[in-house]
């Protein structure tokens, strides 16, 4: 079968721009000192709170802001393929080139015409379900080109949040079949861990252990999300979002009565956060 080729990627004077702005802030003597000392691992956290950045624009709905960011996060993969060049690794079309390539081959559906469709037996993806497992269909059947003996966690990242990395490993997992059948015995997991969790948490000098039952307890709950169909990244991030929407209004609440809410009693407290959440529910 042949691989369908990307389309010439088209010239863009925006981005001609930025990559000369990158290549002079990294000429020696000329460019700019902080540019000029760094590298791939210490640019990586960077890159990092970029994604981040771009992605609490979106939660907020702040469109202007995330055009801001957007370039933020672009400007990161320039500087990561600027240094790249300097050691003649790859370039920047070398990186645009590749996930093109990548785009087209995993969407024969869209790209490779009826033939290429029915080769892959993939005429009838229609839907996004049914194009995310198509996707992870052709990531597995190429990394085991690339290593037959590989494991079927390959490949997923290590730099993801431990929460999210967790889901994913664990539906790694459950497609080869090493899943509960049910939910049921999540529950009786998710108990079992929290009394193992109180049970090293009551041992004095046992820190590694409590911290290794925590670990455990957290990897169930990831596993509980999973069960139940929901992202855990994101119910902790809305439970983040509550809390500090709950806990600002308790101190606008101390504020209004001329009182600081640090010097409240821990009493007087739990009565602001139980007026905060009645302001919630009305």
């Amino acid at each position: 079968m042949t691989k369908p080729a990307a389309a010439p990627l088209p010239a863009s004077p925006a981005i001609d721009r930025l990559l000369e702005i990158m290549v002079r802030l990294r000429t020696p003597v000329t460019g700019c000192p902080w540019d000029l000392e760094q590298d791939f691992a210490s640019i990586a956290p960077y890159t990092i709170e970029e994604a981040y950045e771009v992605a609490d624009a979106i939660e907020r709905g702040d469109m202007e802001h995330l055009k801001e960011e957007l370039g933020d996060l672009l400007l990161q993969v320039v500087f990561h393929a600027q240094m790249a060049k300097e050691e003649k690794l790859f370039d920047f079309d070398d990186v645009a080139g590749s996930i093109s390539d990548k785009m087209v081959e995993r969407h024969p559906h869209v790209f490779g015409g009826a033939e290429m469709n029915q080769k892959l037996g993939e005429a009838d993806i229609k839907t996004a379900d049914a194009q995310l497992t198509a996707w992870e269909d052709m990531k597995k059947a190429k990394r085991e080109q690339q290593n037959p003996d590989a494991s079927a966690l390959d490949g997923v990242t290590l730099g993801l949040p431990a929460l999210m990395r967790a889901e994913k490993l664990q539906k790694r997992a459950a497609k080869t079949g090493f899943d509960w059948p049910s939910i049921a015995p999540v529950w009786d997991k998710l108990h079992e861990e929290l009394d193992e969790l109180k049970e090293a948490a009551s041992r004095p000098n046992n820190q590694a252990h409590i911290e290794e039952e925590f670990g455990d307890l957290m990897f169930v709950m990831a596993n509980l999300a999973r069960h139940l169909k929901l992202d855990p990244e994101t119910a902790l991030k809305n439970a983040n979002s509550k809390f500090e929407r709950r806990f600002r209004q308790m101190e606008q609440f101390a504020k209004t009565n001329g009182k600081t809410f640090s010097k409240l009693s821990l009493v007087e407290q739990e009565a602001l956060w139980q007026q905060a959440k009645q302001l919630e529910k009305k």
